[in-house]
């Protein structure tokens, strides 16, 4: 998360929201928190209000995300009720992922440090036919 979503974030509800997965980045050990979903969360007299950005509007998991969300937020002492909603005013970017997310995400090495790209191609292929004859 970026500092200013930090700051609308307080430190329980990362802590708290940092054990919801969406059902997509579970196995990876990346959550809504890692993510950068969490826009903001505050609480006044007893209801949390919690704004969740979403990694695209077509996420067939967004509304298990949601109930996730409110689940553990309205289970935080001096939380009576919940709402969570997914804003649409701001575009979620993967500037928004966690060092840790971006660690986990990574598949290839930065470019910069693939001096011979044939070579690491060659060494990292599953096929047993050479190159050149795919």
């Amino acid at each position: 998360m970026d500092e200013s979503s930090a700051a609308a974030v307080p430190a329980w509800a990362v802590e708290a929201l940092s054990e919801v997965y969406d059902p997509c980045c579970r196995d990876k050990g990346i959550s809504v928190v890692d993510m950068g979903l969490l826009r903001s969360v505050s609480v006044r007299e007893g209801h949390a209000r919690v704004e969740l950005l979403l990694t695209s509007g077509w996420c067939p998991f967004a509304a298990r995300v949601l109930t996730d969300v409110q689940q553990v937020v309205a289970d935080q002492p001096g939380v009576a009720s919940c709402e969570v909603e997914v804003v649409w005013d701001e575009v979620w970017t993967s500037d928004r992922l966690s060092e840790s997310a971006v660690r986990k995400l990574r598949f290839l090495p930065e470019p910069a440090a693939v001096t011979d790209r044939d070579a690491y191609v060659a060494s990292h292929h599953t096929s047993r036919r050479p190159p050149h004859d795919r």
